[in-house]
């Protein structure tokens, strides 16, 4: 039987994504995203076109790196206003019943003891359908927001984000009892005392003695993703990740990317089937190459040319309008994301100028692969990518809200359906057990974090 395709829809609670300019699209409806009824049509579309999840992005800060200003990132929309992703979950996951939920929070900010109930809550409220995508934290705006003179270094985030996910494992996994709430009115007790202990963590960057504030949730920790493709950022990935957001710019560095993090994950006694990964994607789909053409070229009219470069600059730390255009842009690691930095220096098949980079993040799709064509183009690209790759699917923005995704729905799907490429309904169970198989609720017991559970490793 051939591999299916998984469909995640990446998104964020905010004016724009990362299509910057095209929030002028007459047809786009993200000024829309400060309406509950809007994020719930969305996900009712996702969950027809039968979308493992809904990948929620989120940032702290502005990106300021571009000319020294924040100046472009407001005009533009990029990735502001914005609000806070966790807080629409629960009305989506009412209106919806299998939809996924995959919530952005970072490590660096965020307090692993008011998280770990957060994220307990939403997967209560979900009914066991929520995600926790792991990031670190790259922008210095972010940073002097938070109290802190500048950006914590790279290394010493992941370094933080390793204690962290140690003391949320401990509060999920190994401060409850599966059975401590008996709510036996015959005897007056609620929660049994005895099956609720404290789980003392004593750390560098952490004092936690718990116990945890909340009962056990379906999935108990929530399905782990992360998003980083550094040499860090992927052996964090094979210890903790169960999902894998990459950027891809070609096969083989995609293969390399799949192949990597699944071999490390090996090491750390997981399977390599235990991650899975999704790559970037972005979509312009016709019903004939020709009327896709059309599309792509009315997309380019609207698409701006700062904005990408406000990106750029806020994952990079690189001012792309400081250098010649005819100068070379060669690598330098520094504490914001060094993933981008590497797409267009020492991953690229040749050196790139200043101009030729500004030119290919402001061309429409970005950083990004995207395909454009008919609808049977489009699916026959999206199958190569899997099969050339190994990848499990794709983390799809959408250029325009919500006609980008409709494509994909009305038109991709069905395809690939015909195919025997996507499932043509959805498993019971929560999320982890429609990513992974049903009676797999929770951690598997080759999972670091399911050492932290009662009676393990005392």
């Amino acid at each position: 039987m051939a591999k299916q395709i998984r469909f995640n829809a990446f998104d964020m609670n905010a004016a724009m994504h990362n299509p910057h300019g095209l929030w002028k699209h007459p047809d786009n409806e993200r000024h829309r995203y400060k309406d509950l009824r809007y994020w719930v049509e969305l996900a009712q579309l996702l969950e027809r076109g039968l979308f493992d999840a809904f990948f929620l992005a989120d940032v702290y800060g502005f990106y300021d790196v571009f000319r020294g200003s924040r100046d472009a990132a407001l005009r533009d929309a990029v990735q502001a206003p914005i609000n806070d992703p966790a807080l629409i979950i629960p009305t989506m996951a009412y209106a919806t019943r299998h939809l996924g939920f995959s919530v952005t929070v970072p490590t660096t900010y965020e307090h692993p003891y008011a998280h770990a109930r957060r994220m307990t809550t939403l997967d209560h409220l979900t009914n066991g359908r929520i995600g926790w995508n792991v990031v670190t934290s790259f922008l210095p705006s972010a940073a002097r927001n938070f109290g802190l003179n500048g950006m914590i270094g790279h290394d010493e985030r992941y370094e933080r984000a390793e204690e962290y996910m140690e003391v949320v494992y401990k509060l999920w996994e190994g401060s409850w009892a599966d059975d401590a709430v008996v709510r036996d009115p015959a005897a007056g007790v609620y929660t049994d005392p005895l099956k609720v202990r404290e789980i003392g963590h004593e750390g560098k960057h952490y004092r936690v003695p718990g116990p945890h504030l909340s009962e056990p949730s379906p999935q108990r920790t929530p399905v782990i993703y992360q998003a980083g493709a550094s040499e860090r950022g992927r052996a964090f990935a094979a210890k903790h990740a169960e999902c894998v957001f990459i950027d891809g710019h070609s096969f083989e560095s995609m293969k390399f990317y799949v192949d990597d993090i699944r071999a490390r994950a090996a090491a750390y006694g997981r399977e390599p089937d235990d991650v899975q990964v999704f790559m970037a994607l972005s979509t312009i789909v016709g019903r004939t190459e020709a009327e896709a053409e059309e599309k792509y070229r009315e997309l380019t009219d609207l698409s701006s040319t700062d904005g990408p470069q406000a990106i750029y600059g806020g994952y990079t730390g690189i001012d792309l309008a400081q250098g010649d255009p005819n100068q070379i842009l060669t690598y330098r690691a520094t504490d914001h994301g060094q993933t981008v930095m590497a797409r267009y220096t020492k991953l690229s098949p040749k050196e790139m100028t200043y101009g030729e980079v500004i030119e290919s993040v402001t061309r429409i799709g970005g950083r990004t692969v995207l395909l454009k064509g008919s609808a049977e183009q489009v699916a026959d690209r999206m199958q190569e990518w899997v099969e050339k790759t190994g990848i499990d699917g794709f983390n799809l923005g959408h250029l325009v809200t919500p006609g980008s995704l409709k494509e994909i729905v009305e038109l991709i799907v069905p395809i690939l359906q015909e195919r025997g490429l996507y499932k043509t309904s959805y498993v019971a169970g929560t999320m982890r057990e429609k990513l992974f198989g049903v009676g797999r609720a929770r951690l598997p017991e080759r999972h670091p974090g399911a050492g932290y559970r009662l009676g393990r490793g005392e």
